[in-house]
């Protein structure tokens, strides 16, 4: 049964974000008991979760995984300033909001830093790297966002990682709005260190992040953080010495419920059939507004289908935040852009969202077409 209907009971709309997003009634209902983090069943479900998410990323042996408090941008926080050593230097692909996040979290850490930036509606070029990587012996570690929220941006995983390997560079990927919407086998693309979170493709609940790295990886950052509580290395010698306990206070009920979630992922059919309903959401959306006139803002080619970029309609009468209240009392709730060159808003199509709900998001955008009034 798809959770949608059951929601409407306790959520006035549905989130049309790329997270945090709707989740099911099922995945909410485990938040509902508390539980003790040193009890040896918390652990176990801890441990259960950081199997089930290496499974997901590879097919390969001698991988791991890592939880962290927090929201996503502390995970990637933590893996920036856990993996790169003081004499390092680090090279960012950056074309959206979250690429700059990564260089401003490096700058800020005193990391040495360049950075490849190929604008909004281009994605990462592999070419570039590659000539910097061969100008600059220096650089030791290469960072990207696989899909770059600003815009819906997917980036080349496969033809970065190739180049990366070639240089013998250490591969950073920021996969927080893909791992779990779209195949990705860390071994195959040359991913060192792979980073998301539990609010979105595997649709569990804010609350915490999770690195994915093999175990050469991990062995080789131990004291190399610049902090304490985003220490990666130590962080994962605590989980994996005792167990699945955390160094800190964990967010219990939302690890409960992102263990329902995984469920829920292997019900539907795993990645792969999760991928397919995002796709033929995000290509209802399309077809949808290009019928009602609007223009998505990328390129069909460079698009994802975690979340779509609109153009702003170009009426005197038009307004965002007017057009985004109509929308929430007709039960959707969209995001406003984010691009710097463009004027646009943004449609998520992730989380407990079926195509027949976008039919009827369709449905509700051409009846809040007020401005085309007269």
């Amino acid at each position: 049964m798809q959770g949608t209907d059951l929601n409407k009971v306790v959520n006035p709309y549905l989130l049309l974000t790329p997270g945090p997003l709707s989740t099911t009634h099922r995945v909410k209902r485990q938040m509902l008991r508390d539980w003790c983090t040193w009890d040896k069943d918390y652990n176990q479900i801890v441990q259960q979760i950081r199997n089930q998410l290496v499974n997901l990323a590879t097919s390969q042996p001698g991988y791991t995984a890592t939880l962290m408090q927090g929201s996503g941008t502390f995970s990637v926080e933590s893996t920036i300033g856990s993996v790169i050593p003081v004499d390092g230097k680090l090279v960012v692909l950056v074309n959206g909001e979250y690429g700059r996040r990564i260089d401003q979290i490096a700058n800020k850490l005193g990391i040495s830093t360049v950075v490849i930036d190929s604008g909004e509606l281009a994605d990462a070029d592999p070419q570039a790297l590659d000539k910097v990587l061969r100008e600059d012996p220096q650089i030791s570690h290469v960072a990207m966002v696989h899909c770059e929220t600003t815009t819906g941006m997917l980036n080349p995983l496969k033809a970065i990682g190739e180049v990366t390997q070639k240089h013998n560079k250490v591969y950073i990927v920021d996969a927080m709005s893909s791992f779990g919407g779209t195949a990705i086998d860390m071994a195959e693309l040359h991913i060192d260190f792979l980073v998301s979170s539990a609010n979105k493709c595997i649709q569990g609940v804010p609350g915490f992040g999770f690195v994915l790295a093999n175990y050469t990886s991990m062995t080789a950052i131990k004291g190399l953080s610049r902090s304490v509580s985003l220490d990666l290395y130590d962080q994962w010698r605590c989980m994996e010495d005792n167990q699945g306990k955390w160094r800190f206070t964990s967010p219990t009920h939302v690890v409960r419920a992102f263990a329902e979630a995984l469920k829920e992922l292997d019900g539907e059919g795993g990645i792969a059939a999760r991928q397919h309903r995002y796709s033929e959401n995000q290509t209802t959306l399309v077809t949808g507004m290009l019928r009602l006139g609007f223009k998505p803002l990328l390129d069909a080619k460079l698009q994802s289908s975690i979340i779509t970029s609109f153009h702003n309609p170009q009426h005197p009468n038009y307004n965002f935040n007017t057009f985004y209240e109509v929308l929430k009392e007709k039960g959707f709730v969209i995001y406003p852009g984010k691009v710097s060159q463009a004027d646009c808003f943004r449609i998520g199509t992730i989380g407990d969202v079926w195509p027949s709900d976008i039919d009827k998001f369709i449905e509700a955008v051409e009846t809040s077409m007020y401005w085309n009034t007269d």
